[in-house]
């Protein structure tokens, strides 16, 4: 009897060792470190998905973000004390924080998206029909012909005055595309630098004389718009529920998350613009813990994986992009932007870009 109990006891304590030895995956919540920033209103999803949380968590970090407009986003980096990051949209709005943190060093891009056209695939083919847009036959790659929506534009065309399927009746009034507002969001200011660089011949504005140039047709785009929403997912939400205006200027990451993730995407086109901007999600780490994130987010594998699996292309391995994408048809997405003949305009400094939103909203010279 006193064998088998003490058999029993070494196999309890060896048991005892062996849990001992095994990992535990899980991570002591005690041990992560709080990480706290402002983000995006583009990365919202991204950074509430429960497996960036867990890789992070694996890494010792646990953010907590709040979701802004990126260019709102440097008036509350300025205010807020104790945030270790800001990751807007675009590298003017980071500039800006930078400005008003102080800072001089490089910040890291971890990703970056193209912005887009996204229409209703009746809608791309009345713009096909009438040399707005085109497709190609053998990708199925959609591009938006800026130069002539630009001259659409300087002549108030309207739907109307367009060939029109006779039974179609979605599209009236003038045509423009619908944009958040470039004085809060990011998106918004990129549809103004790029209006600006089309309208300044294929150049970047550079001066007082080339904004003011560009005046009357950047507050005109802005004008027919009303009332411009402060954040991208808004007006994409509209869209989804087919309210609102058939075109609209947004993150080629939007639609390509839900294509990913195997969500309805109903009949959604994305349209590149032949000339368009990509936005450089740029992230400005003010603290070590901001550091160690902004790392993590460029360089950790399975981070870029979900990058991509949320619509980014990650900048140091785009091909985890069009892995994902690569058997998508509908809508068709640019594996490769520089074979579907997409060019990249240059943006403005961030003087002049604020000169150009300015002149948008229709402020005085």
């Amino acid at each position: 009897m006193r064998r088998a109990l003490g058999v029993l006891a070494a196999l309890v304590l060896l048991g005892g060792v062996i849990y001992a030895l095994v990992p535990d995956d899980k991570p002591d919540p005690k041990k992560l470190v709080a990480v706290t920033g402002l983000i995006g209103s583009e990365k919202r999803a991204f950074f509430e998905s429960q497996e960036v949380k867990a890789e992070l968590a694996k890494q010792g970090l646990e953010v907590h973000a709040d979701s802004t407009g990126s260019w709102t986003m440097s008036e509350q980096a300025k205010s807020s004390s104790g945030l270790d990051f800001a990751f807007p949209a675009s590298t003017a709005p980071a500039r800006e924080i930078q400005r008003n943190w102080g800072q001089q060093d490089s910040p890291l891009v971890p990703f970056y998206s193209p912005l887009v056209v996204v229409a209703h695939a009746s809608v791309a083919q009345i713009l096909k029909d009438n040399q707005l847009a085109d497709q190609d036959s053998s990708s199925g790659v959609w591009t938006f012909r800026m130069d002539d929506y630009v001259a659409a534009l300087k002549a108030t065309r309207k739907w109307e005055d367009l060939k029109l399927p006779k039974d179609h009746s979605e599209t009236s009034g003038p045509i423009f595309v619908t944009t958040t507002d470039p004085e809060s969001s990011s998106s918004g200011a990129l549809y103004i630098a790029l209006l600006s660089y089309i309208l300044n011949n294929h150049q970047v504005v550079s001066d007082d004389a080339a904004v003011e140039a560009a005046r009357p047709v950047l507050h005109q785009a802005t004008a027919l718009q009303g009332g411009q929403k402060s954040s991208s997912d808004e007006p994409f939400r509209d869209f989804g529920a087919g309210v609102g205006n058939p075109l609209i200027f947004g993150y080629e990451s939007q639609v390509a998350a839900m294509a990913v993730q195997g969500q309805s995407t109903g009949d959604m086109v994305v349209m590149y613009p032949d000339t368009t901007v990509y936005s450089d999600h740029t992230i400005i780490a003010r603290t070590e813990n901001g550091r160690k994130l902004a790392g993590l987010l460029q360089d950790d594998e399975t981070l870029r994986n979900l990058e991509a699996r949320f619509g980014f292309r990650p900048q140091s391995r785009p091909g985890a992009f069009t892995e994902l994408l690569k058997n998508t048809r509908q809508p068709a997405f640019a594996q490769d932007l520089a074979a579907a003949k997409v060019k990249q305009s240059t943006v403005p400094s961030l003087d002049n870009l604020l000169k150009l939103t300015a002149a948008a909203k229709g402020s005085p010279k």
